[in-house]
């Protein structure tokens, strides 16, 4: 049986793209909506690094920077050691619609894991999302 590999969403949110980028890569618009703090090396092969007050940590190796339309990292999987070199990737597009921003968030990769793993960190992301973009649509929204 094939698992699901990817986990994809799409907002229509009433703000132009360039804010919308701007909450998607700098380190107050990240550290804001998606952590409680963040630091951002803006760039391919550069890294982001978000902290939870919980004590949580995330790096994101930024892949893909394409200013205003294409934001794309890879980030270690939940429930799997940090030292697993298995990764997902997440890909965030925008676009201009009705005066704002669609924006499409695809994360993929799931596929690579065992069935005991892919249960554990596919529901936990695919949640995950759900609150995370709640939480960008409420810091655009501020």
């Amino acid at each position: 049986m094939a698992f699901p590999d990817r986990i994809e969403r799409t907002l229509d949110l009433a703000h132009p793209p360039a804010k919308v980028w701007a909450a998607l890569t700098t380190a107050e618009g990240l550290g804001t909506w998606f952590g409680n703090s963040a630091e951002v090396d803006l760039r391919p092969g550069g890294e982001a690094q978000l902290r939870w007050n919980e004590g949580y940590k995330a790096t994101l190796q930024i892949k893909v920077v394409e200013p205003v339309t294409r934001f794309a990292y890879s980030w270690g999987i939940e429930g799997l050691p940090a030292e697993d070199p298995r990764r997902t990737f997440v890909d965030f597009l925008l676009e201009p619609h009705d005066g704002g921003t669609r924006l499409t968030v695809v994360e993929s990769g799931f596929a690579q894991l065992s069935p005991a793993e892919h249960d554990h960190s596919y529901k936990q992301n695919n949640s995950g999302w759900d609150s995370e973009l709640g939480e960008l649509v409420a810091y655009l929204n501020g």
